[in-house]
């Protein structure tokens, strides 16, 4: 499989970059951003991170960690409130930067508009995510770029996981 890192930068750059690359394709309405992660990598924590940095660029940002749940739980606990506008903080412009393991399996990932897979060492990773982050150095995380044609066939393919 072909990988291509951006050279480590400091997490707080990263972020910038990540949060501007999601206003350049998503810069109104009710937004919905995923944070999923492999098990060493703490999604909530650069979720916090990741929506300070949209507050930063004048984003009215709803924060949401969620535990393992099922579509339907899912969208009528988190997504269909916020997209309604009933969910605390939730406006006719702002972003729901959710976190939580899940997020990005086949029979939710259409719900968001962008999607970030952290990972941490040798881990394969999630075809599905829009950024993959490396986040073994949490302090200067990198960003990876795959060959998703390089993946092996049961990789995040429906069943066989």
């Amino acid at each position: 499989m072909t990988r291509t890192a951006y050279e480590a930068q400091p997490r707080d750059q990263l972020l910038d970059g990540i949060a501007e690359e999601f206003l350049h394709h998503a810069s109104r309405g009710r937004r919905l951003i995923a944070v999923d992660a492999a098990a060493t990598a703490d999604a909530a924590g650069f979720a916090d991170d990741l929506a300070s940095a949209l507050a930063a660029r004048g984003q009215t940002v709803v924060r949401a960690s969620v535990g393992p749940v099922d579509e339907a739980s899912l969208r009528a606990e988190i997504i269909e409130p916020f997209r309604a506008g009933t969910m605390p903080g939730a406006s006719d412009d702002s972003v729901l930067v959710a976190d939580g393991p899940g997020l990005l399996d086949d029979a939710v990932r259409g719900i968001w508009h962008f999607s970030v897979w952290l990972m941490a060492g040798d881990e394969l990773p999630h075809s599905g995510a829009s950024v993959i982050v490396d986040v073994t150095d949490d302090a200067a995380p990198s960003r990876f770029f795959y060959d998703y044609c390089a993946l092996p066939p049961s990789v995040n393919r429906p069943g066989l996981r």
